[in-house]
């Protein structure tokens, strides 16, 4: 199996639609490197990633909207084709085994996140203080991990 893993920002709001019974949400994902050229000159390349998530899991779908960073894993597929001028393109399409929201331009500024996550982090706490300073690996706190 190839896999293929992509970091990126969606280019555009998703689409959920049902095909054949089945549950299939689209989306393009942008990938930027930057590097310098052979004159030091910067230069941005940008790689478009077509994907398609077959799940029955669509709650993630009102999330994906254009500009939102996400990490999705899946097994990639070229596809070739002829451009109205004659010449033949590619592009390259990924089936979705996995995606994850990182987070969006929207809420750069915003801080709920991070709330959550101290809540998570306090609840987490206040757990190993209730039953004696254990962890969930069954040391005590503050123990040093043997790797």
């Amino acid at each position: 199996m190839i896999k293929l893993q992509v970091i990126g920002n969606l280019g555009k709001d998703c689409l959920t639609n049902l095909v054949n019974g089945k549950s299939v949400i689209n989306f393009s994902v942008a990938h930027t490197e930057r590097f310098r050229d052979n004159a030091g000159v910067q230069k941005d390349k940008t790689t478009w990633v077509e994907c398609a998530y077959w799940t029955d899991k669509t709650a993630v779908a009102p999330y994906l909207k254009k500009g939102t960073q996400v990490y999705v894993e899946g097994t990639p597929e070229v596809r070739s084709f002829t451009r109205n001028d004659g010449t033949v393109g590619s592009s390259l399409s990924l089936r979705v085994l996995s995606v994850q929201l990182l987070g969006s331009r929207d809420n750069a500024g915003d801080n709920s996140e991070g709330a959550a996550s101290n809540q998570s982090n306090n609840s987490t706490n206040s757990q190993r203080e209730e039953s004696g300073g254990i962890d969930a690996s069954g040391g005590q706190e503050g123990d040093d991990l043997p790797f």
